[in-house]
């Protein structure tokens, strides 16, 4: 396929060169970063967008999608996919979906799980929201950059799997965390507490997959002065794009909410800007009961 990539950091640069290798001829737009290897450069974001049969964005935010969407839609073939895999606003997702469909173009939000690892070694896994045809189109290259896709219904919905799952994740890593602080205080060895929980009702991916103790289970961030795998503060992106989306259609979420404001103390108010989002547990080792 002939395939225009824009957006080429942390998470895009890998996709597309992984697209390159493959064998598809990709061109790539950056504002700041370097194209890969494989990947060719173009000048602006519409001319990595015009005659493509995919464009694959990776952004920031949805402001800058709905940005990019202004101009590379005009540009774009009619029947072309327009396939974004940024961590957007649901709102953002079906606004640019409906402006695609005005403009011929078939759009999918396809954000993604696994991180720059992931990337690399080109074992995302894809929530995709999105017309069935323009899935179709799109699961060759999800193959290449993933090990798994899953259709999660119309534009939006892909959005919608990304936080919700990131909701449960940033919810079950503050109790983790949590767990392990009131384990020290009751004397209760951080080996023993894992091996029984790991193995017990309490087990979850924040617990085996990615002890945020130190020297326990396999090896995590924690093992790395807390060096991000899934850094804080996206972390807490995801949580706000999660209260956003829980205001937006007046769903209770007491757990989201309160993770997302813990979050946001440890981000912005004590240090944990650049550490990994387990490194909730030594901010817990340090507080009593009430700070």
């Amino acid at each position: 396929m002939n395939i225009g990539f824009i957006g080429l950091g942390n998470m895009g640069s890998p996709m597309a060169a992984n697209l390159a290798a493959a064998g598809h001829a990709v061109t790539g737009f950056d504002l700041v970063a370097p194209c890969p290897a494989g990947v060719a450069k173009a000048a602006t974001a519409a001319e990595a967008a015009a005659g493509r049969d995919v464009v694959i964005t990776m952004l920031p935010n949805g402001a800058i999608l709905r940005a990019v969407a202004d101009e590379i839609l005009p540009v774009m073939t009619k029947g072309a996919v327009f396939l974004d895999c940024s961590t957007v606003d649901v709102e953002s997702a079906r606004s640019v979906a409906a402006r695609a469909a005005d403009a011929g173009v078939l759009a999918m939000d396809a954000p993604v799980s696994g991180g720059v690892g992931g990337a690399t070694a080109g074992t995302l896994t894809f929530m995709a929201g999105g017309a069935d045809n323009a899935f179709a189109i799109a699961k060759p290259l999800f193959d290449i950059m993933g090990q798994k896709a899953v259709h999660c219904g119309p534009s939006g919905n892909g959005q919608a799997a990304k936080i919700c799952n990131n909701m449960i994740l940033g919810v079950t890593m503050i109790a983790t965390c949590e767990a392990f602080a009131l384990a020290d205080k009751l004397g209760l060895d951080r080996a023993k507490m894992f091996d029984v929980v790991s193995t017990s009702s309490g087990y979850s991916w924040s617990m085996n997959a990615y002890c945020p103790a130190p020297g326990v289970g396999p090896q995590s961030p924690a093992d790395n002065d807390y060096k991000p795998g899934f850094a804080a503060e996206l972390m807490l992106k995801d949580l706000r794009l999660s209260q956003q989306a829980a205001e937006a259609v007046d769903a209770d979420t007491p757990m989201g909410e309160r993770a997302a404001a813990l979050y946001a103390a440890f981000v912005d108010e004590e240090n944990g800007k650049g550490m990994d989002f387990s490194a909730m547990l030594p901010r817990f080792e340090k507080r009593g009961r009430h700070g």
